[in-house]
């Protein structure tokens, strides 16, 4: 199934099309779209993952590292429709 993510890159907004057949996350597809070279940054990740223990190292590296590459704020769309026709089914 495909969902969009939308992201700010360079203080501009934008949103892609995502699908975890192309992409392992949301991260990698978004430097995809903006042709951001990952290796060094993987070379890294793989690094801490091996040196430490717990996940929260891991989110914070990730964080810190695509914030310093120029993006902000990544996240996936809410699908608004669904939102809606489930409010509707809880008022009934």
């Amino acid at each position: 199934m495909a969902r969009q993510v939308t992201y700010f890159y360079q203080g501009t907004k934008k949103t892609i099309a995502f699908s975890f057949s192309q992409h392992f996350d949301i991260f990698e597809a978004v430097a995809a779209a903006e042709g951001v070279d990952l290796k060094s940054f993987w070379a890294m990740e793989k690094q801490l993952e091996m040196s430490s223990r717990g996940q929260g190292i891991m989110k914070n590296y990730r964080a810190n590292e695509f914030e310093r590459m120029g993006f902000s704020e990544i996240k996936f769309v809410r699908d608004e429709t669904k939102d809606k026709e489930n409010k509707e089914k809880k008022e009934k």
